[in-house]
């Protein structure tokens, strides 16, 4: 019984047909999206882009959005989040957090920010937030300052990737296409 627990547990961490073919899959089914390149290309970076936030839950939804908002494939942009998964989030988490403490001037918490947070914790009713919340404050709004680089260079990198190889995907296919059409 326990061994069955453990399995369960295993596959909502890791893919039962293993990593390898788990992004075959993914570029397969990127690849035969019936969209133009900017499409995919954009949708794809979108859901890769907001896998950098520390916004658990959000990022399907947020990537449509950004999809939505640069004319990306909504499609495109929830298989894009998959770059977000729980093998990456702690290091997203942690060169997010390391960036946007950077930013604000580096050395973590001040001790102003912690005397902030205690008074934010004082005036805010107890049934909306809890004290425990508003002491998360300063750590969630550093990871979500320094999410914001690295989800432009992430949306940069992935669609200028993508839109290449979708290009090129399809300009093999046509080629392969155009063989069989002629018998050669």
């Amino acid at each position: 019984m326990a061994k069955n627990k453990i399995a369960q547990l295993w596959h909502k961490f890791w893919p039962r047909m293993g990593l390898r073919r788990y992004f075959t899959y993914l570029r397969t089914r990127i690849m035969r999206i019936s969209a133009s390149p900017h499409a995919i290309a954009a949708g794809v970076a979108a859901g890769a882009a907001i896998s950098m936030f520390p916004l658990f839950g959000l990022h399907f939804v947020l990537g449509i959005v950004l999809a939505f908002l640069t004319g990306g494939s909504l499609l495109a942009a929830v298989i894009g989040t998959a770059w977000g998964n729980p093998l990456t989030f702690p290091f997203f988490m942690a060169a997010a957090y390391g960036i946007g403490d950077w930013m604000r001037g580096g050395g973590g918490v001040s001790p102003s920010e912690a005397d902030q947070v205690s008074a934010v914790g004082q005036h805010i009713p107890h049934n909306v937030f809890s004290e425990e919340l508003a002491a998360l404050w300063p750590t969630f709004s550093t990871m979500m300052i320094g999410a914001i680089p690295l989800a432009l260079i992430v949306y940069a990198i992935f669609y200028v990737v993508v839109r290449w190889l979708v290009t090129r995907f399809r300009a093999a296919r046509a080629e392969r296409l155009a063989a069989r059409r002629t018998g050669h």
